[in-house]
């Protein structure tokens, strides 16, 4: 039996890593400017992570949500001080589209609508309505394409207006900063006014911070920036450091049934483990502030050039878009310079390093760049 060939695979086979460093099977060592799709928050094998989930696996691994598990209630408090978002409710899922999927049913079932604004050159997920929501025709089939979406441009309050004042949307859909996209920075006035238009049109306002959270740009959650306060927050990548979690903050203004929202995995006793480890880390070690001061001095230090149209970004989510193809680029970083990247579109080099990234491994990033070109 075969794998199932739909990923484009480099000829390199992770065995070992620790904090920002990987090595493969033939002992060669690479710097991690990609954290596996911004998944690795705190970094690779971190000593308190690792042994928050070997501690929990000698205890308990698994029992369903039949039961009580404390540590889901204790994940809840956490990020209710951590964001602020204390009078909250926490649902958790497996992944960031499942957290999507979730949020926009629910939004459906407060509503009692059926349609959905989202963003060009959006991306929330694979699912069935998470596909719906993003926008690539590639990768959105027959079966997926019959729900109700609009698409808007980001930035565009006027079109958001007007579809909103139709009176048919459940909910608006958008990024806290479009990953796959491009790395595109939603403005904090647009962000504003889609918080007052679903208020104003009785829809919901749904942040997708699956990759953009957790402490990634230098706020917990990247629509921090603009002072709004969604209806619904989904997040992922980032909460478990590797171990598959999804989760939707909700506000108290919806109301919760016995069946509405349901699942198997979802807040397992080692995902609560490693989710609880995550958020200590981030806090002890103030990876919120590491991140924006790393990142800062990322973009400080990549000038513009006749090669380099723009680095943009927040913290460690950052994108370097070039006036040319980056392929050859990243896989030179790779082959020669031993750094994982990631892209976004043909032009973008795409960084999701982890948030303890210190500046010292960033200059050996920025030093095989400029060498590169």
């Amino acid at each position: 039996m075969n794998l199932f060939d739909v990923y484009n695979l480099f000829d390199v086979v992770p065995v070992k890593a620790r904090g920002c460093t990987i090595w493969d099977d033939k002992g060669q060592e690479y710097l991690d400017m990609y954290g596996g799709h911004a998944v690795i928050s705190v970094g690779h094998c971190n000593p308190k992570y690792v042994a928050a989930i070997t501690d929990q696996l000698n205890k308990i691994g698994f029992y369903s949500n039949s039961v009580r598990n404390p540590m889901q209630l204790e994940l809840a408090e956490k990020l209710g001080l951590m964001t602020g978002l204390e009078d909250y409710s926490l649902f958790l899922a497996n992944c960031g589209a499942e957290a999507n999927e979730n949020a926009l049913k629910l939004a459906s079932f407060h509503t009692g609508k059926d349609r959905v604004v989202a963003i060009h050159k959006s991306f929330h997920g694979r699912t069935s309505g998470a596909v719906a929501v993003t926008d690539n025709p590639k990768i959105v089939s027959p079966f997926n394409a019959n729900q109700k979406v609009t698409f808007i441009d980001m930035n565009d309050s006027a079109a958001a207006e007007a579809e909103l004042s139709k009176g048919d949307v459940a909910a608006v859909i958008i990024e806290g900063i479009q990953g796959v996209g491009g790395i595109n920075i939603p403005d904090p006035d647009f962000l504003r006014q889609l918080s007052f238009l679903t208020k104003k049109y009785n829809s919901v306002l749904i942040l997708d911070e699956v990759q953009s959270g957790y402490g990634r740009t230098g706020k917990f959650f990247a629509y921090q920036w603009s002072g709004i306060t969604p209806d619904l927050i989904t997040m992922a990548k980032g909460m478990a450091n590797g171990f598959p979690i999804g989760g939707v903050l909700i506000s108290p203004e919806f109301k919760a049934s016995k069946g509405l929202l349901g699942t198997t995995f979802g807040g397992n006793y080692l995902a609560m483990a490693a989710a609880n480890a995550v958020i200590d880390i981030i806090k002890e070690e103030n990876l919120i502030g590491n991140a924006l001061d790393v990142g800062d001095y990322i973009k400080a230090n990549i000038p513009v050039s006749e090669r380099i149209k723009e680095v943009r970004g927040r913290g460690l989510m950052l994108g370097i878009e070039f006036n040319e193809p980056v392929a050859p680029i990243r896989s030179r970083l790779l082959f020669e310079k031993h750094i994982f990247t990631g892209v976004a579109g043909k032009n973008m080099v795409r960084l999701l390093a982890p948030l303890v990234l210190k500046k010292e491994e960033a200059a050996v990033f920025i030093r095989a760049l400029k060498e590169i070109l």
